[in-house]
C-alpha cells in the first residue's frame, strides 16, 4: 500500500478513490516549511497531491526524496510545478486537463455577457438607489466576431457555445489544423488577422515560457479601440500593465479578467481600479460539478501512476490513448525484460541502443516501450532512480545513442520487440513478444528461443554435439537444482548452439564452474529477472 500526502484541497469523490486504495494523509495549507518537514518526515511518501497554490519545486521534490514518485495536481494548470525537477528525479507528475473543460468555457461566456450588457455597473448602480437605463446600454453577441487563441478542449467548447450565439468565431493555433477548427464552428486564421478582426479576444493557452506575456503591449495597441479581451486561462499571458494603460486611454473597450500573474490580486496591480473591467478571483474551475470532476480524474491518474502504469495525462512521461494502453502494457513489460535480460548478457558497457517495433506494435507510439527499455539498461549504472519519466533524460546525459525503427514484419508472431544493445563484438541482439499477456524471450543472438522472461535462468552456448544437455541435466541434478522448463536452439547441426534453462533455485559458484567445465561448452551464465 502507497502512502499519500494531501496538501491542497480536493473534491470528496477523490478523495475517496485513494483513501480506498492507499493510506492517506490531509494536511491542508501547510507553511512551506512545514509541508518540507512532512516530506522528510520518517517513512516518505509515495505522491504528494497539490492544487494551484504549492510550489513544487527542486527542494520540495528533494525533501520527498527518494520515496516520491507522483505528483497529483488537482487542476489544469501546472505552471507552479517544475516540471524538468520532476523529471530529472523520476517524479511523475500528473493533472485533470479535462475536468474543468465545461466550468471554464461557461465562465467565458459568463465575462462576455456580463462585459458587453455591463452587468457589474448596473447592478451597483441600482443597489445605490439610481435608475439610470440609458447609462448601462450593451451590446449583443450576435454578429460579433470573437477570436480564440487557443483551441484546445476549452477553446473549443467556447467556440462551439459562441456558435450558438451566432457569433463569427476565428481561432487562432499553430498546432490545429483549418478542418478542425471548421468541426468546432471557427475559421482558423493567423494572429494578426485575429487580433485585427475580433470584436471580442479570449485567450486559452497553457503558461509556458513561450507564451508568457502572449498579449503585451504590441497586441493590445493591434486591437480595435472597442474591442473587449477576457483571460480565463493563466495569469502571466496578458501583460497587466498594458492592458490597464489601454483601458485608461480608451485604447480598449474593456477587458473581463479571472486569472493574475500573482494570485491573491496584488493590492498594486494596476488593474485594481482600471476602467470597464470586470475581475474574478480565479473562478474557472469553481463549480461543483467541475471540482468534482477534477477531483475523481486527478486520483484516477494516481492510482494508475502508483500501480506502475503511465497514465494518459502524465505531463512528463510517455503515454498513450486509453483505448490502445491494455495492448500495450504487455509490450512495455517485455521491453524493460528484454533490457535486464541484455543488461546482463551483454560483456561490456553499452552506449548505443536500436529499437524495431515489429508488427502490430509498429504502428502504436513506442515512447513507453522505449522508456521502459532505457530504464531496464540504465537502472544499475545510474546513480539515481531510473523509470519511464527520466529515463529519456538519463540516457541523453550518458551520451547513449538510440534509436527506433518500425516494420510490418514479424511473422509468425503478431508484434515483436527488437533490442540490439552496444556494437561491434559487445552486441547483443534479442526479440521478445507476449504470450497470454507475459513477456517470451523469441530470440537471442540469432538463435530462436521461446522462453518466459521470469525468474532464475541459465543461459549457455556450446557445441551442438552429444552428451552436453544431459552433462548439464546430471550437474544441476547434483547439485539438488530442479529444472523448471528448458529450451535448446542450435544455429546448424554439429554447429553451435543455445540453451535457456529456468531453474527454481539459485545455482551455487561451484556448480556454475562446473558447468563451464563441461567438454565442449563455451559460455554459461545465470540471469536474474523479475519473477
Amino acid at each position: 500500500m502507497s502512502r499519500i500526502l494531501i496538501a491542497e484541497s480536493v473534491a470528496q469523490a477523490g478523495l475517496d478513490i485513494l483513501a480506498d486504495a492507499h493510506e492517506t494523509s490531509v494536511r491542508l495549507n501547510l507553511p512551506r516549511a512545514a509541508l518540507l518537514e512532512s516530506l522528510g518526515e520518517e517513512g516518505g511518501w509515495d505522491a504528494l497531491v497539490v492544487r494551484s497554490q504549492t510550489r513544487v519545486d527542486a527542494e520540495l521534490l528533494a525533501a520527498g526524496a527518494p520515496r516520491l514518485s507522483v505528483v497529483g495536481v488537482a487542476s489544469v494548470g501546472t505552471d507552479r510545478v517544475d516540471i524538468a525537477a520532476a523529471t530529472h528525479g523520476g517524479v511523475m507528475v500528473v493533472n485533470a486537463p479535462t475536468g474543468n473543460t465545461i466550468a471554464a468555457a461557461e465562465h467565458t461566456m459568463a465575462l462576455m455577457l456580463a462585459l458587453l450588457r455591463r452587468i457589474p455597473g448596473a447592478d451597483a448602480s441600482v443597489r445605490r438607489g439610481e435608475w439610470e437605463r440609458a447609462r448601462f446600454i450593451g451590446a449583443e453577441l450576435r454578429h460579433r466576431t470573437l477570436g480564440i487563441i487557443g483551441l484546445g478542449k476549452i477553446g473549443k467548447a467556447v467556440a462551439r457555445r459562441a456558435a450558438a450565439f451566432e457569433m463569427r468565431v476565428l481561432a487562432y493555433d499553430p498546432f490545429m489544423t483549418a478542418e478542425q477548427a471548421d468541426e468546432n464552428a471557427a475559421r482558423l486564421v493567423g494572429l494578426p488577422e485575429l487580433l485585427l478582426r475580433a470584436d471580442v479576444i479570449t485567450v486559452h493557452v497553457a503558461l509556458i515560457a513561450q507564451t508568457r506575456g502572449l498579449i503585451g503591449e504590441a497586441q493590445i495597441g493591434a486591437m480595435k479601440p472597442d474591442a473587449v479581451l477576457l483571460n480565463v486561462a493563466r495569469g502571466g499571458l496578458v501583460d497587466e500593465a498594458a492592458l490597464a494603460n489601454a483601458l485608461r486611454d480608451g485604447r480598449l473597450a474593456g477587458a473581463a479578467v479571472d486569472v493574475f500573474s500573482a494570485e491573491p490580486m496584488a493590492a498594486d496591480n494596476p488593474l485594481r481600479d482600471a476602467p470597464n473591467t470586470i475581475l474574478t478571483p480565479h473562478l474557472g474551475a469553481s463549480t461543483s460539478e467541475a471540482q468534482g470532476r477534477v477531483g475523481v480524474e486527478m486520483a484516477e491518474q494516481l492510482l494508475m501512476a502508483l500501480s506502475g502504469v503511465t497514465p494518459p495525462y502524465a505531463l512528463n512521461a510517455p503515454s498513450v490513448a486509453r483505448e490502445v494502453a491494455p495492448q500495450l502494457h504487455p509490450y512495455v513489460e517485455l521491453g524493460q525484460r528484454l533490457a535486464i535480460l541484455a543488461r546482463q548478457l551483454a560483456p561490456g558497457p553499452f552506449d548505443a541502443l536500436t529499437l524495431t517495433y515489429a508488427g502490430e506494435i509498429s504502428a502504436w507510439d513506442g515512447g513507453p516501450i522505449r522508456a521502459a527499455v532505457l530504464a531496464g539498461l540504465l537502472e544499475t549504472v545510474a546513480d539515481q532512480r531510473v523509470n519511464a519519466v527520466n529515463a529519456d533524460v538519463l540516457a541523453r546525459e550518458r551520451g547513449m545513442t538510440v534509436s527506433e525503427e518500425r516494420t510490418d514484419a514479424a511473422s509468425p508472431f503478431a508484434s515483436l520487440v527488437v533490442l540490439e544493445v552496444g556494437e561491434g563484438a559487445g552486441r547483443v541482439v534479442l526479440s521478445g513478444s507476449s504470450a497470454h499477456g507475459r513477456p517470451h524471450l523469441a530470440g537471442l543472438d540469432g538463435f530462436a528461443i521461446d522462453a518466459e522472461l521470469a525468474g532464475t535462468i541459465l543461459v549457455t552456448r556450446h557445441r551442438d554435439q552429444p552428451g552436453i544437455v544431459g552433462a548439464v541435466g546430471s550437474a544441476l541434478a547434483a547439485a539438488g537444482v530442479n529444472i523448471s522448463s528448458l529450451e535448446l536452439s542450435r544455429l546448424s547441426a554439429a554447429g553451435e548452439a543455445m540453451m535457456f534453462v529456468s531453474v527454481d533455485d539459485a545455482i551455487p559458484a561451484e556448480v556454475l564452474d562446473g558447468l563451464r567445465a563441461i567438454p565442449g561448452m563455451i559460455h554459461a551464465q545465470l540471469v536474474e529477472l523479475p519473477a
